[in-house]
């Protein structure tokens, strides 16, 4: 009986073998020899069984999709060609992560042959472009007309290929480009906090997506919070196309939300859904963070992008502005803040304010203190429990490496700030430097952008034409609103909420500070 068991043995191991050298599974190649275990490929192989379900699930905006066949030896030379290409843009460690999705198909391998067989495939390697989303379902053939998906034809080398993607985007990106650092790596480089004009469109893009997944706009209360943000992203947004795409949502407001019961479904070509609004346009990349990215996945992004994004906004505004602004501010982390501690903290070290503000400065040094006072009681917590970033840990801003002369004296416990000095500070870095053009690497902050981020809204887009019937009550109980407000009030005087009493008491500045936080916190999630 023995002997039969080691028969049987061997039977099953020698079929268990075979599996592994099958086509479709090749695994056991790649432990033979620690050089080939080590290598790891960024490009992500695609098959009969996924093909659909990766393109369809990209967050990126382009594809690069390669057809190949192992026991092709040109192939195996193009590898790390590809896979040099690739790094930037695949993996955890990419440097432009959320791009462009680069993927490869083995048509050597049977399960792969009709799939092949769609794209017309007649040598290898063969290479595609097109958005991910256009691969699913989809096919090529050399006399297709109007067809979105498009054969690369520069492609021999690295350089060739990325070459041939920077033309298709618009781009610069380099082989030889390093993952962006952050402030913290080279805390005494200004320059910097220009890549954080990508995080905070990317921030503005998923607050919004918080909002549509939770449908968080449910009553007139945060219908009213939400287009008070709304104003003040179309007037002081450092990205035009969030002004844009806030400006759009804004005028279209009462009809996807008629008394402040919002529309969520989204249906082709509709528009009466908020789901089919883009707050920044559909341009911006997702998983895109740069200055904001942390040393682990679960840290910075969006909370940073987050709080740079309001930082922004306090530096923009006028004078007549800032109690707007603090309102404005306040409300919209109360109602669409999804993390309850963060957003009660928030809450109530807005409730603590008891004076309306009356200089932009104000709102601006007041936004610094309290970032101040919750990176305090973020780093106890998470210095005591061990889930910080390690690389970026919780720190008082500005550092003397950035601002000496922000600092009066300091000590271990304490420090006395000048003040001034702090907001010179934070209207040059988060106003000034933020929109600043950015060579490195070759990336670059448009001219445009520049231009209309300094003109803060100084002429309304034609987009502003549209009557909005929520603008007029907030443009009438602000002061000082600015020439988009003024705008808005001369276009819009018989709109419906023009003499809406509710309206003009809530926004009229004397009672701002009370109007807005005085409701309980019980009566704040019945009406939400």
């Amino acid at each position: 009986m023995s002997l039969i068991h080691l028969f049987l043995l061997l039977g099953l191991l020698s079929l268990e073998a075979a599996a592994s050298f099958s086509p479709g599974s090749r695994s056991i190649l790649r432990d033979i020899g620690s050089n080939v275990a080590d290598q790891k490929d960024n490009a992500i192989e695609l098959n009969a069984t996924n093909f659909d379900s990766v393109f369809q699930d990209s967050p990126a905006k382009y594809a690069v999709l390669e057809f190949f066949a192992h026991w092709c030896p040109a192939c195996r030379n193009y590898k790390p060609h590809y896979e040099k290409v690739a790094r930037l843009f695949n993996g955890a460690d990419a440097v432009y992560p959320g791009v462009v999705l680069m993927t490869r198909v083995d048509c050597a391998i049977k399960m792969n042959v009709k799939l092949c067989d769609k794209f017309s495939i007649n040598h290898y390697p063969m290479l595609f472009w097109a958005p991910p989303k256009r691969f699913v379902g989809g096919s090529w053939g050399p006399k297709q007309e109007k067809n979105e998906i498009s054969v690369v034809n520069e492609w021999r080398t690295a350089d060739l290929l990325l070459n041939w993607i920077n033309k298709q985007i618009g781009s610069s990106y380099g082989l030889d480009d390093q993952k962006l650092g952050n402030l913290l790596s080279n805390i005494s480089d200004q320059e910097q906090i220009s890549q954080a004009i990508f995080d905070i469109e990317e921030a503005t893009e998923e607050a919004f997506d918080i909002i549509l997944a939770h449908k968080a706009i449910k009553s007139s209360e945060t219908s009213a919070s939400f287009i008070r943000f709304l104003q003040l992203l179309v007037a002081h947004h450092p990205s035009r196309r969030c002004r844009t795409g806030s400006a759009e949502i804004l005028v279209n407001f009462d009809d996807i939300c008629p008394s402040g019961e919002c529309s969520y479904d989204q249906e082709s070509g509709a528009k009466d859904s908020l789901r089919n609004f883009h707050i920044c346009g559909k341009d911006v990349p997702r998983g895109y963070y740069r200055f904001c990215r942390g040393s682990k996945n679960e840290t910075r992004g969006f909370s940073c992008g987050l709080w740079v994004l309001m930082h922004s906004l306090s530096v923009r505004i006028e004078d007549g502005e800032s109690q707007f602004a603090f309102t404005a501010i306040c409300d919209f982390i109360n109602n669409f803040f999804m993390c309850d501690d963060c957003r009660r903290h928030f809450h109530d070290m807005c409730l603590s304010v008891k004076t309306p503000f009356k200089k932009a400065r104000d709102i601006a040094l007041w936004l610094w203190s309290t970032h101040n006072k919750v990176n305090e009681r973020l780093k106890k917590d998470e210095d005591s429990l061990g889930t910080g970033d390690p690389k970026f840990p919780k720190m008082i801003w500005p550092p003397k490496q950035l601002c000496p002369s922000c600092y009066l004296s300091s000590t271990e416990k304490n420090i006395d700030w000048d003040h001034d000095q702090v907001y010179k500070f934070l209207k040059k870095y988060y106003g000034q430097k933020l929109v600043s053009v950015y060579k490195k690497n070759g990336e670059s902050v448009s001219k445009e952008e520049v231009i209309a981020a300094a003109e803060e809204m100084a002429v309304p887009t034609n987009a502003l034409v549209v009557p909005v019937g929520a603008a007029l009550a907030i443009a009438l109980a602000s002061c000082a609103f600015g020439a988009l407000a003024c705008y808005w009030r001369t276009q819009q005087k018989n709109r419906k909420y023009n003499y809406n009493p509710h309206y003009l008491k809530r926004y009229n500045s004397n009672y701002m500070v009370m109007n807005t936080f005085s409701n309980t916190e019980s009566e704040r999630e019945k009406e939400r």
